[in-house]
């Protein structure tokens, strides 16, 4: 994988510019990195790795809290200098299709984790070498990871990264994504003070 193309992006939270990283140019979905203005690797700087979830990020899903947490990280990179890293492994790693074949076996009483291992698929699935790899084509060495999940953490303190904090990202629970939010804090152990 390496750097394929790069440009400024104006957005409503501030300026960054948005970098495709795939294995080749002619890649349709590669994984990107929005880094704001400001940005110095020599410091410690704030990261969100989130990976792509196209009902919650695109169509404002309200089953999920992942557009809000892509926007409440975009909002604290842009005012921090930081960097969103972007990763197209939609559904926890197992792709559009079979995360809305999930969604119906969540309706039909699954909770989230269930609904995957019901399809055949790990809970999680999601891989971050290609993140770790963002990070350091980025020259950072060190950073305060965005996140409510401890198994990202763990994913990081194993790389050549240095954690050196957590930056939490709670959304307030609303009726379509409590059960869900649930499930993300007792099955999967995600911080999220429900």
């Amino acid at each position: 994988m390496q750097r394929q193309a790069q440009a400024p992006i104006p957005s409503y939270f501030g300026h960054f510019t948005m970098m495709a990283y795939a294995d080749k140019p002619s890649e349709r979905m590669p994984h990107l990195a929005l880094v704001a203005d400001g940005f110095d690797p020599s410091k410690p700087v704030p990261v969100r790795i989130h990976s792509e979830c196209m009902t919650g990020d695109v169509f404002s899903s309200r089953r999920c809290d992942c557009g809000e947490q892509l926007t409440a990280s975009l909002q604290i990179a842009a005012e921090q200098g930081g960097v969103v890293i972007y990763l197209r492994q939609e559904g926890r790693g197992i792709g559009l299709i079979n995360k809305l074949k999930a969604y119906n076996l969540q309706d039909q009483g699954f909770n989230t984790a269930e609904a995957n291992t019901h399809l055949g698929f790990d809970v999680d699935a999601r891989q971050y070498d290609a993140a770790i790899f963002i990070l350091q084509d980025l020259g950072i060495r060190e950073i305060f990871l965005i996140t409510n999940n401890p198994v990202k953490v763990e994913a990081l303190k194993k790389s050549p990264i240095i954690v050196a904090g957590r930056i939490p990202i709670v959304i307030p629970p609303q009726e379509d994504s409590r059960d869900y939010l649930e499930a993300k804090q007792h099955l999967m152990g995600h911080l999220l003070g429900l």
